[in-house]
């Protein structure tokens, strides 16, 4: 399972960067601007999904919860490093971003 850390992102303009409606706008600052506006966007789609179910999937932890118990569940190590792999790789672009 990966986890999705995008909710705890926060972004901020300097108040060098041009705003939207300003003449003169640098070409950096414009792109700054509409990235900025996207990321909102995208931040209120993350929180109505949020607010309108769960986080995770129920039935899915219940019959993973199950399969432990009764000793059926099987760890894939490749699948398991992969996806760490994929996250760490993740974390670390957000980092250079």
């Amino acid at each position: 399972m990966k986890i999705d850390n995008s909710i705890q992102t926060t972004v901020s303009l300097s108040d060098t960067q041009a705003r939207p409606g300003k003449t003169g706008q640098r070409t950096e600052d414009v792109a700054n601007s509409n990235d900025s506006v996207q990321l909102s966007t995208q931040l209120r789609s993350i929180e109505k999904n949020l607010a309108n179910g769960e986080v995770f999937d129920a039935a899915r932890v219940e019959e993973i919860k199950q399969a432990i118990s009764q000793g059926h569940f099987v760890v894939n190590p490749e699948k398991v490093a992969d996806r760490l792999l994929e996250t760490v790789r993740d974390l670390i672009q957000t980092r250079r971003t």
